[in-house]
């Protein structure tokens, strides 16, 4: 349900984007009746929206003529920073992306300075950013609602469907949210499970609250904890390989989700979970820095059948 000064805001925008509608055609996009319209336009008067209003059979409201909320001011940096967000949201997997996004760079501009929409328009237009690996949500509710329970520490419970189309409940409490390889993730304590988890959102299958609240770590990374989670879930080999480098140039020249990081003395430790040799050899060959692998004896052979594939290459 729509906050009452929300919904004055919104008898603003709409009298903006057309012009000039009907009494009834307000009430009805707003969901009001005609005498809870007239309160909002009379608390747009208050102030200083000037409105003119047309009785009788064809009347209607309409923003006096020339009227122009002031322009927001936005920096260069700002420009850019608003339109490369409204770009990235287009990718991130979330229902209607594409509309939304739309909507909201149409209201800015209707406000923008002429310099600056057009600053914004060649961002938007010349502009390409590769979030490919994202994957469609069913729609947005599930993150809206998460986010919610997550702000307010309130308790839900949520119906799961599984990889192997297993359906589950369970009440959860919700301790953050974060998005990673293409997925978005709800991370918190599963009470079904009695510990930490995260889950798929695009899995989720319903969100219902419950009357329980609870308390959260206030210092709690939702998205470190997903990306250990995926570098950590077992699989074929497990591999440990020392990054003769120090921490900060280590993550620097691998991607965070290849493993995780271990400063020693010696140098980082990389611990990874693998199915693939060949492809984690390959990740290792285009080092620029030096390394020893420490196990498995595998990873060394496959090291070595990539090399002379590559002096093969070069001979023929």
């Amino acid at each position: 349900m729509y906050h009452p000064t929300t919904r004055v805001l919104a008898v603003l925008e709409l009298l903006q984007a057309h012009g000039r509608l009907s009494g009834t055609e307000l009430a009805q996009r707003l969901g009001v009746d005609n005498r809870t319209l007239r309160r909002y336009i009379a608390r747009l008067e208050d102030i200083g929206i000037p409105i003119t209003t047309e009785r009788g059979r064809y009347g209607g409201y309409a923003l006096v003529a020339g009227f122009k909320l002031p322009p927001m001011m936005f920096s260069d940096d700002e420009a850019l920073a608003l339109a490369l967000g409204l770009m990235a949201a287009r990718s991130l997997g979330l229902a209607e992306a594409q509309s939304a996004v739309a909507s909201a760079l149409s209201k800015l501009e209707r406000v923008m300075p002429a310099s600056l929409r057009r600053r914004v328009r060649a961002v938007d237009e010349t502009v390409t950013l590769d979030l490919s690996r994202a994957a469609p949500a069913n729609d947005n509710a599930t993150l809206v609602a998460l986010s919610a329970a997550a702000r307010a520490r309130q308790r839900v419970r949520l119906r799961y469907r599984s990889a192997l189309q297993e359906d589950s409940e369970r009440a959860f409490d919700t301790w953050g949210l974060a998005y990673r390889g293409g997925r978005w993730y709800a991370v918190g304590h599963c009470h079904l499970r009695g510990g930490l988890r995260s889950f798929r959102l695009d899995r989720v299958l319903a969100v219902q609250e419950l009357p329980e609240s609870y308390a959260r770590p206030d210092d709690f990374d939702a998205l470190a904890h997903v990306a250990s989670s995926m570098a950590t879930l077992p699989r074929a080999h497990a591999i440990q390989v020392l990054l003769l480098t120090d921490l900060a140039t280590a993550r620097a020249a691998l991607f965070a989700g290849v493993g995780l990081f271990e400063q020693t003395g010696d140098g980082v430790v990389l611990h990874a979970q693998v199915d693939d040799l060949d492809w984690f050899a390959r990740e290792l060959m285009r080092l620029s820095i030096g390394f020893r692998i420490r196990e498995p004896a595998a990873l060394r052979d496959a090291l070595a059948n990539q090399a002379r594939r590559v002096l093969e290459q070069l001979q023929t």
